[in-house]
């Protein structure tokens, strides 16, 4: 075979390493960006936040609606000289400034915890128990055993062990004095049951309703509604009305009283006294209505202020005969994050606009008026992969007046009309729920009345369909959703 050369021409692209980061930025969440900053900004000593009123930015900081590849005016220096040294073609506006404020709150959002719940939730359950505990008049002994018990609680106020298995866990398992240790143990638990919350202690759901009960006032309701707890609970929570009716000889209105006050109590006592888990959500865009028109913007808030150091940025210019090669690396790399971020935060605008302009009607009437979108509508509006779409729309937010949403929230699948149309499955959901809540209790509806009411409204939907968007709205099927 005779070995020859040839040339080819062929494109490719290839991921630098600065498209790779671009491509990486994209897809973080605001926290995880933020994170990302945070180690730049150690790592790299050229590269600082631009912080409000700080004379040393090299630039004016960009705003949402100006010109985000504006020039930068060179700054003088004290010597008459300027920094200008960017690459040929490199025109970006070193200074960013990005979004921030947790935009308007959802009125109907009750996520966010009082401040009683976190001053509550400031003192642990066992500290609440022993500070009780301290002050009764018992011995040192049986002081001990009910610290002990409050030890066993899990976090809802159970003891969730017997008495017995407690009491095998102490050494040898309580010797030959094990009946008298379980005696002591009984009576240390019922002091532990006097404690507040009333509840505490209870070895289940229905010892903790009794135990609640007990301390209303003494009446005909009271006493219907311990006889429910101690032996009808599972038919009150199936609604089988009719054989509790029928158990214990009462009536619609003595039956719906006591049903009232069953539901007015706690059966989760210790849970008011759990670590709160708050997680705080910082929008990326906010949507307002200008002038008639819904309109996206960039939040100030969630966007970090970077800019370029100007005093290691002038050593690297002074040093550059002398080889300055490791700070002009990390000159660029600066550069690259800079405008990479900046870029992150245009796309993300971009994207949102579009989806605002695609979802006006859900602005201004509701979920019921949410249209079917695809990820390939908003690639085709904006000239972007749909891979780019969905790693903008993830764990992005945008904050508006009906509440804060993640981008990923406006894109649904689709349900066929009787007039050729098509209806979001979003819209679908919401029409149930308002059906679900408007329906007369004594006669719910079922799945397949859910069906047909939505095909005469133009919506086809099967039956199977109802009952999966039911479900995922946490509606309960129909049998429990009747009421007396």
């Amino acid at each position: 075979m005779r070995q020859t050369l040839q040339l080819k021409l062929s494109q490719h692209l290839a991921l630098t390493p600065q498209l790779q980061q671009s491509i990486r930025l994209l897809q973080l969440s605001t926290l995880e960006l933020n994170q990302e900053i945070e180690q730049a900004l150690q790592e790299n000593p050229l590269l600082e936040r631009d912080e409000p009123g700080d004379a040393l930015s090299l630039a004016a900081p960009y705003a949402p609606g100006s010109d985000a590849m504006a020039t930068p005016q060179p700054v003088a220096e004290a010597d008459g000289s300027r920094y200008d040294e960017r690459p040929a073609g490199d025109e970006l506006n070193w200074g960013i400034e990005m979004p921030g404020g947790h935009g308007p709150r959802d009125p109907n959002d009750d996520s966010e915890a009082d401040s009683g719940e976190i001053q509550a939730a400031a003192t642990s359950l066992r500290d609440h128990l022993s500070a009780q505990l301290a002050m009764t008049q018992l011995s040192a002994h049986e002081r001990a055993l009910v610290a002990f018990l409050i030890e066993a609680l899990d976090d809802d106020g159970y003891l969730t062990q017997s008495l017995e298995e407690l009491v095998d866990v102490l050494p040898d398992g309580g010797g030959e004095d094990r009946e008298e240790i379980l005696e002591e143990f009984g009576i240390a638990l019922k002091h532990l049951q006097n404690l507040d919350p009333p509840g505490i202690g209870a070895r289940s759901p229905a010892e903790c309703l009794e135990l609640q009960l007990a301390n209303e006032p003494p009446s005909a309701t009271r006493e219907l509604a311990r006889a429910i707890v101690k032996h009808h609970l599972e038919q009150l929570a199936n609604r089988d009305f009719a054989k509790i009716k029928k158990a214990l000889g009462c009536e619609d209105d003595e039956l719906r009283c006591a049903q009232a006050l069953i539901r007015s109590l706690n059966p989760r006592p210790g849970a008011q006294y759990s670590p709160l888990d708050t997680r705080y959500i910082i929008p990326d865009a906010i949507v307002r209505k200008v002038r008639g028109a819904w309109t996206a913007s960039l939040n100030p808030d969630a966007m970090p202020k970077l800019r370029i150091n100007r005093l290691y940025a002038n050593l690297l210019q002074k040093s550059r005969s002398n080889g300055g090669a490791n700070l002009s690396g990390q000159l660029q790399e600066a550069k690259w994050l800079i405008k990479n971020v900046q870029q992150r935060f245009d796309t993300i605008l971009r994207v949102t606009q579009a989806i605002v302009d695609r979802q006006r009607a859900f602005f201004d009437h509701g979920e019921v008026a949410m249209r079917p979108l695809t990820l390939r509508e908003i690639a085709d509006t904006v000239e972007l992969h749909e891979s780019t779409i969905s790693r903008v729309t993830t764990q992005k937010y945008l904050a508006s007046p009906r509440g804060i949403f993640e981008l990923k929230y406006f894109f649904g699948s689709h349900v066929a009309t009787d007039t050729g149309g098509a209806a979001s499955s979003t819209a679908i959901r919401a029409l149930i729920k308002q059906l679900v809540s408007a329906e007369d209790g004594h006669k719910p509806l079922s799945d397949a009345k859910l069906a047909e009411i939505l095909g005469e409204q133009g919506i086809v939907v099967a039956r199977r369909t109802v009952a999966k968007y039911r479900e995922s709205l946490s509606i309960p099927p129909v049998n429990l959703r009747k009421t007396l």
